[in-house]
């Protein structure tokens, strides 16, 4: 079963894309609405305030934080520490998946789709 659940992932339409010009909170809510999986944002080593924009993060952080990048576009079939490094890629902030209740992280090694299902 499991191989035709990854292989449905690279078909599947959840498909989840960022604009830097939202808030933290609406990207994380739109993250949890394709894959049923939660999406925090970090300032350093500290949660990220979920009102805060892309742009608004640059300020609060050490880190330099890309606002001005195009969107990213994260698919299912990926894996979850490449879709965290995109947002590292694309924007410069942190980011962790954890699972739908925002209890545990989700390990790297497996996709987003098998996250979403519980396949770890």
């Amino acid at each position: 079963m499991g191989l035709i659940n990854n292989l449905m992932d690279k078909f599947k339409n959840a498909e989840f894309t960022v604009a830097p010009q939202k808030k933290l909170k609406t990207i994380s809510a739109d993250f949890k609405k394709a894959f049923e999986l939660t999406l925090v944002f970090y300032k350093g080593a500290q949660i990220a305030d979920g009102d805060l924009t892309l742009a608004a993060l640059n300020k609060k952080t050490t880190k330099d934080v890309n606002a001005k990048a195009d969107g990213l576009k994260i698919k299912a079939s990926m894996k979850v520490g490449a879709a965290e490094k995109l947002f590292d890629t694309n924007f410069g902030v942190t980011v962790q998946i954890k699972d739908k209740s925002g209890a545990k992280l989700v390990p790297n090694e497996i996709t987003i789709g098998q996250a979403a299902r519980g396949e770890y």
